[in-house]
């Protein structure tokens, strides 16, 4: 044996093919268990849907953005229907919250990874409101050049946020917002 092979400490130089057909199924059946490992696809996109919800309340952060550049416009896309429901029917914003608050949040039936998505996104969505009513007081919403690089910030951290909580929620774990997760957590438990 040569001082740099390794191979036979595995398999015998008689036995190599039939060894590395042993190892190979046992490799896949590690990686398809790390696959279906966590909650179900169903759970998983209804979690990721979820932050559907600040998204439609970040993309007013982001018009000057879209002027800018309009292939962002693409972005508001997923958004359209929760907008549609939030500007269709009265109060939209309000019910929308009052329905998955109550009928999602409050309900122990629904899996805890779909709770736990949705009030982390009203959550966010809260923010994103106080937020929103902070730059209606301080007139930053014009086109002053503090207003629109804050508004551009917001937008960004919140296409960040929205990014991250739907691909963590379609890998199947929960999206670690520092602040945010503690508090949903302390609320649902």
């Amino acid at each position: 044996r040569l001082q740099g092979d390794w191979s036979s400490d595995v398999c015998s130089s008689d036995l190599r093919e039939p060894c590395q057909r042993e190892l190979l199924p046992s490799l896949q059946r590690v990686r398809t268990a790390d696959v279906m490992e966590g909650p179900p696809i169903w759970q998983r996109l209804l979690a990721a849907a979820a932050y559907l919800l600040p998204w439609s309340d970040g993309l007013s952060f982001g018009q000057g953005l879209f002027g800018l550049f309009p292939l962002l416009s693409w972005l508001q896309l997923p958004a359209l229907p929760v907008v549609l429901v939030q500007q269709l029917v009265p109060f939209g914003s309000l019910v929308l919250f009052l329905v998955l608050f109550l009928a999602v949040v409050r309900n122990s039936q629904v899996p805890y990874f779909i709770r736990f998505s949705v009030l982390q996104a009203i959550l966010v969505d809260i923010v994103l409101v106080l937020l929103n009513l902070a730059f209606g007081v301080l007139r930053l919403n014009g086109g002053s050049f503090a207003g629109r690089t804050l508004s551009n910030t917001v937008f960004l951290g919140i296409l960040v946020l929205v990014v991250f909580g739907v691909v963590e929620s379609l890998r199947g774990k929960e999206a670690d917002i520092p602040t945010v997760s503690e508090a949903v957590r302390l609320q649902l438990y």
